[in-house]
């Protein structure tokens, strides 16, 4: 009787183990779906810059079509292929955590086609090497933004170019900076990616546009 009073012991301490156990489980798998939920609130934009008309300064819009070519991009991700910064971007800096600017840059003395990643002053103050070739730039905006309240991490993302300035219009890259597009493209991803916002690549996507030997 002592013995079987003892194993029924033993037995009703495993099965609270087991109670245990799955509740064990339900609290991670609980934390697990607060912090999707959580990441799936925080939202990131990226501007693409740039006019597609004039060669390589077209390379912000040219990566904008290549992102969404070679990546699905969840709904918290913002993308805007857009001509030049302006303050009608406020609201954004207001609303995402994380916003990221992609542009020509010149005057580096690197190679056309060479990736550039800076914080927004570092880039987009600077008069020559480094500098956003539009007028608006994404340290204005913060200028702005940290004026009204608003507060969001941002960081400038540039191409070196080799020519922006074609003898009349012309849609395409140069041929290094259509080359080096896809390592643009991967560097957009990463940044995104080590900030939350991971882009899932899509099978057998095509490369977009071509380059062009004005």
């Amino acid at each position: 009787m002592v013995q079987e009073h003892a194993g029924r012991r033993v037995a009703d301490a495993g099965g609270r183990g087991t109670d245990d156990d799955a509740r064990e489980r339900e609290t991670a798998d609980a934390g697990k779906r607060t912090a999707a939920d959580a990441a799936l609130k925080r939202t990131a934009a990226v501007f693409f810059v740039g006019n597609k008309l004039m060669l390589d300064e077209g390379v912000g819009p040219a990566a904008y079509e290549e992102l969404q070519q070679r990546y699905d991009v969840p709904e918290n991700v913002l993308l805007f292929d857009v001509g030049c910064m302006s303050m009608d971007m406020l609201p954004y800096v207001r609303d995402c955590d994380v916003v990221l600017t992609v542009d020509a840059v010149d005057g580096t003395g690197e190679e056309p086609g060479t990736v550039f990643r800076f914080p927004p002053d570092a880039m987009a103050r600077a008069a020559g090497a480094r500098a956003s070739l539009h007028d608006l730039k994404l340290a204005d905006l913060f200028d702005a933004a940290l004026l009204l309240g608003y507060e969001a991490e941002g960081y400038c993302l540039g191409m070196q170019v080799e020519n922006m300035s074609p003898a009349e219009y012309t849609v395409g890259l140069t041929p290094k900076v259509f080359a080096a597009l896809p390592l643009l493209v991967e560097t957009v991803a990463a940044e995104l990616d080590r900030r939350g916002f991971p882009l899932s690549p899509r099978k057998g996507a095509a490369r977009n546009g071509a380059s062009s030997d004005a």
